[in-house]
């Protein structure tokens, strides 16, 4: 697996991800392609030859203390070693590169393979939305973490957050 920056030339490879993992809650082309060209945004995918296996996305406009987690989608074939975890530390290495103190998302109530992998990193509950998702009305968690504190409970001696390799 190989994580870079996105850009807006992913962005077919991104839908097919999108509506395979979102379903009825997936974004339009549109509105993905501007989460991509957003100065506000930072998006990274994961690569194997020949494939992308997933993408991930940050909003922290600059000049902000927080940001928001605002996606993280992985093919099927590619749960369950590790990439989400990868995605999510590049999103918050990227957070802390801006400056960034805490992270919000919102994740679905139904997903606790996601919430587990979020509180592992650090993230704690801090309320929800009920009935938020259309597809079945299921609540989102909202999720907050502080990066100093993942920063210091993932690596003390760290002095730089990293880099997509």
């Amino acid at each position: 697996m190989n994580l870079r920056p996105a850009t807006v030339d992913d962005l077919d490879a991104i839908m097919v991800l999108e509506r395979a993992s979102f379903h009825g809650d997936a974004w339009s082309p549109a509105v993905m392609r501007a989460e991509l060209a957003s100065e506000h945004n930072w998006y990274v995918v994961a690569e194997a030859p020949g494939r992308l296996d997933g993408y991930a996305g940050l909003r922290a406009p600059a000049g902000s203390t927080d940001a928001d987690i605002q996606t993280i989608a992985l093919a099927e074939s590619a749960r369950g070693r590790g990439q989400g975890r990868a995605l999510l530390r590049e999103l918050l290495g990227e957070a802390e590169r801006r400056r960034i103190r805490e992270v919000f998302l919102d994740v679905r109530d139904d997903n606790a393979t996601a919430q587990s992998l979020y509180r592992s990193e650090g993230f704690v509950e801090i309320g929800r939305r009920p009935n938020y998702y259309p597809d079945g009305n299921v609540d989102a968690v909202v999720m907050r973490l502080d990066v100093a504190a993942w920063r210091a409970a993932t690596n003390p001696s760290a002095t730089d957050a990293g880099a997509c390799t």
